[in-house]
């Protein structure tokens, strides 16, 4: 019991925290320069510039429809912390608009004056900070809802992969800052949001270092395993093979280490068996002892 409410009180503070970081990025990077990048938020940007309705009232006015269309179509997918994302998100964006102040209705030439080295300043600071937000709020296992639902949507009816049908729905809703502001420019700085925003969430949610994996056949297996062990202090995993041409017994040594380790261990592979083959394969996330703790906490 004391470690589930532990774990609820940590996945919803981090739902907090990351929905007030996105909205600060919304309203002081975002929604100044008319940028969309994507999502019923990028939608409600170009609302406002029309029409001049709050970007959150606009954002709000879709989602809910979406979650209640979502919930029909694909089923139970959304938990209760989607919903309360869902209702936190505008109602930060609105408490921020009362103190930093509603970016008013922005005119072409305003963004003509800002420059473009400000816009591309803005638009890669706004992917740190929207992914940011969106990493945390997917460490806490909810989403933001909105386009995401129709991504998913869209995949069930066409089969498409879900980044495919991501990419579709928000490439379409950047395009539509052209029509809005009347600038060919804008959705270049929106993908920029979008590739920056990307490579943060990734941070996030697989943290700075990537472990490899390494698959070793050698002739030398007990020098190798010799040195990982007593040198490396590291753990290994030995499976016997045989070469499908040959029909020789070769032994292969499975191995997890970090970066570093992996280029030492190599330089003492080519020296010990300088016939041996390697693949390293690119590990996003390694559970168990001597990597992340085994739990629930992890993503």
């Amino acid at each position: 019991m004391k470690s589930t409410l532990k774990r609820n009180i940590k996945e919803y503070l981090l739902l907090v925290i990351g929905n007030f970081i996105f909205a600060l990025g919304a309203v002081m990077l975002v929604e100044p320069y008319g940028f969309a990048p994507g999502g019923t938020y990028g939608l409600g940007i170009v609302f406002h510039h029309l029409w001049g309705v709050e970007t959150e009232f606009a954002a709000l006015c879709m989602d809910v429809p979406l979650l209640i269309i979502g919930f029909f179509i694909l089923g139970n997918r959304f938990g209760i912390k989607t919903i309360v994302s869902t209702i936190l998100l505008p109602l930060f964006m609105q408490l921020l608009h009362r103190v930093y102040g509603y970016a008013s209705l922005i005119e072409p030439d305003i963004v003509e004056m800002a420059g473009y080295q400000h816009q591309i300043i803005a638009s890669i600071f706004g992917g740190v900070v929207y992914g940011f937000g969106l990493g945390l709020v997917y460490r806490s296992h909810a989403t933001t809802g909105g386009s995401d639902i129709i991504a998913m949507i869209l995949r069930k009816y066409t089969h498409l992969s879900m980044g495919t049908s991501t990419i579709i729905v928000d490439g379409l809703i950047t395009l539509s800052s052209v029509v809005a502001f009347g600038d060919w420019k804008l959705p270049m700085y929106s993908w920029i949001i979008i590739f920056v925003e990307s490579r943060m969430i990734d941070f996030i949610l697989e943290g700075p270092k990537r472990a490899k994996t390494l698959m070793i056949i050698t002739s030398k297996s007990e020098e190798i395993r010799n040195f990982i062990i007593n040198d490396m202090e590291r753990g290994a995993t030995l499976i016997p093979g045989k070469g499908l041409y040959s029909g020789e017994g070769r032994d292969i040594i499975y191995v997890v280490l970090g970066r570093r380790e992996m280029i030492r261990l190599r330089e003492i592979i080519a020296k010990t068996d300088p016939y041996a083959f390697i693949n390293v394969i690119d590990s996003a996330e390694i559970l168990g002892e001597g990597f992340q703790t085994l739990g629930t906490d992890s993503i």
